[in-house]
């Protein structure tokens, strides 16, 4: 349905995780507004569409669940949406919700709170700051069955409309907590029976050499960009794996290196 022209909102650029909650109230995007309205976990309050567009599959996807769930619809100008939008492609499409819902952190620990009792598949990020990045790791993430994903509350991004965008729906599908820090997390982790893996570069050993704890219930920990594991982090951590590196570059992008790790763990579970 078509309504009228909309106030302009108030829209805080990046970095949006100057809130302290997991945010995502402005999603950008086409294929991460249509997951928004097809997961149907937050309300909606609006879609903008760019008049401009030409007729594509996803555009009608959108507008069809936007309908359904009586989500209004404004068509606007592309480069009102332009304006507004804090990633660098929103794609004529952008969503306003009410935030991400926060996950418990020790429920997300626990086999009971994974679908159909599984055991818990868990990533913690502990401080990694570029959006691209977290956006994509929530995606590989939900790619690879993680059942839950862990942020630390400071000195790390959380879901901003960049990471919306690059998690592609992801937001939607994978719980996510967030803990005042990630070190003390993981302790609590091993407490309530989760192994507890960390991805470096001088790990103790190949992620492809068994990974003897990927069928238990697990927390896989990624690094920052640059500086990887944090010390505590990384003392609590049962195990610490790397990936065997063959060309001369000496490492991989966070969000790749996780990507690796997050199947790797899928594969053998």
């Amino acid at each position: 349905m078509l309504g009228r022209r909309p106030d302009r909102p108030h829209v805080t650029r990046e970095p949006a995780a100057a809130k302290r909650g997991l945010g995502g109230e402005q999603v950008e995007g086409r294929q991460a507004v249509a997951e928004l309205l097809a997961a149907r976990r937050r309300q909606v309050i609006d879609v903008w569409i760019a008049q401009e567009l030409d007729p594509a599959p996803i555009l009608d996807r959108i507008e069809k669940l936007a309908t359904d769930a009586r989500v209004p619809v404004r068509r606007v100008s592309r480069s009102r949406i332009d304006s507004v939008a804090a990633s660098d492609a929103p794609q004529g499409v952008l969503a306003h919700a009410r935030p991400l819902p926060e996950a418990d952190f020790e429920d997300l620990c626990r086999p009971a709170a994974a679908p159909g009792g599984a055991k818990p598949f868990v990533l913690a990020v502990d401080g990694v700051t570029d959006p691209h990045n977290l956006g994509a790791l929530l995606r590989s993430a939900e790619a690879a069955g993680a059942t839950g994903a862990v942020l630390a509350r400071h000195r790390a991004v959380h879901v901003t409309p960049t990471v919306a965008k690059a998690a592609a729906g992801a937001i939607e599908r994978v719980p996510m907590a967030i803990v005042a820090g990630i070190p003390a997390a993981l302790a609590r982790a091993k407490e309530l029976g989760c192994w507890v893996v960390g991805l470096a570069g001088d790990g103790d050993q190949s992620l492809f050499d068994g990974l003897p704890v990927a069928d238990e219930a697990i927390l896989l920990v990624v690094g920052a960009e640059g500086a990887g594991l944090s010390r505590l982090a990384r003392a609590r951590c049962d195990l610490v794996v790397s990936i065997p590196m063959k060309g001369r570059l000496p490492s991989l992008n966070v969000s790749a290196a996780g990507a690796l790790a997050l199947f790797e763990v899928s594969r053998r579970r």
